[in-house]
């Protein structure tokens, strides 16, 4: 446990050298990345892994406002100062790799390079995201579903094994249809959970003994990671001063061809012009075949390899 910007954290820590910080996203934890501890810190580094605030053992703020893109970069400044570094690597999957994007763009001063998984670097829209996204889908998209008040914090702590082994298995290339290109919409009446398929068997990257961890991790609810989503709009305003900034270090994209956050409306024309809009994108961003939304669980090997050779370069060439 660590206390870093008014909170404590709970943290996962391993190896000795330059730090690494990784960033898990929803609904997860630092477990997120058992598989990325122990490579990264056999390859030299200083490997630290928090449950984000309103997940895990961590603490979590009641206050909504609390949840916003600058709290959540705070924390990461925090973290790297309270390790005893000035700067660090920073690694961010689903919601941790706009938490890591978003130190990079304000921050560049902490951040060594920047990787993130699922998630691709921050452009800021033309309008605020709840209310384009409640628009377009008629308030059937699932962050305006997050957005209302103790509903879905309600619905998915009914049965919070359940709920984890159903949002695991939909947004995974192994659920049927996966990489088909449909949005995730939910009937605010019905809720979303009922849509989802239970699978009988879990997919092989993600065991059992993973979901009793997650599942142990949401003991305090779901509400603390719901508020990273109220935050959307809020976030929005106070980004205004980077409108038309970009990300300055060093940095990695990864995600999967079967991911349905990549396939957003407006992100796969981003994604493709990334390499012009990035000065410093290491490479083109790299496509994993076959793999949904859990980057780096469902295919572990490649993104290590990924990983390992980005810090490499970026180590080597310091």
């Amino acid at each position: 446990m660590i206390d870093v910007n008014g909170i404590r954290l709970h943290v996962a820590e391993e190896g000795a050298g330059p730090l690494v910080v990784l960033l898990h996203g929803f609904p997860e934890s630092w477990h997120s990345w058992h598989h990325q501890i122990g490579a990264l810190a056999a390859a030299g580094y200083h490997v630290v892994a928090p449950d984000q605030r309103g997940y895990g053992a961590s603490d979590h703020p009641e206050d909504v406002a609390a949840y916003s893109i600058l709290h959540l970069v705070g924390d990461v400044v925090g973290l790297i100062r309270a390790l005893g570094e000035e700067k660090a690597y920073v690694v961010g999957h689903d919601w941790g790799a706009p938490v890591a994007w978003h130190t990079a763009l304000l921050r560049p001063d902490v951040v060594l390079g920047v990787a993130g998984l699922s998630v691709p670097p921050p452009f800021r829209g033309a309008e605020p995201p709840l209310a384009a996204m409640d628009k377009q889908f008629d308030g059937r998209f699932y962050w305006n579903y997050f957005d209302r008040p103790g509903v879905a914090d309600a619905e998915f702590a009914k049965d919070t094994r359940t709920t984890l082994r159903k949002f695991f298995y939909m947004a995974s290339g192994d659920a049927p249809g996966a990489g088909a290109g449909k949005q995730p919409l939910v009937d605010p009446e019905r809720g979303w959970l009922s849509a989802m398929h239970d699978p009988e068997v879990l997919p092989a990257w993600f065991t059992e003994t993973d979901l009793d961890i997650l599942t142990e991790s949401f003991a305090k609810g779901f509400t603390g990671a719901l508020n990273w989503y109220r935050n959307l709009d809020r976030n929005w305003e106070l980004t205004a001063a980077w409108d038309g900034a970009v990300v300055t270090p060093p940095a990695l994209y990864v995600y999967g061809d079967l991911d349905p956050v990549p396939a957003f409306p407006g992100t796969p024309e981003l994604i493709e012009r990334l390499p012009e809009l990035m000065p410093n994108l290491w490479r083109k961003p790299v496509k994993l075949t076959g793999c949904g939304h859990w980057t780096q669980q469902e295919r572990p090997d490649e993104v290590n390899a990924a990983l390992v050779e980005f810090l490499g370069d970026l180590r080597n060439s310091g």
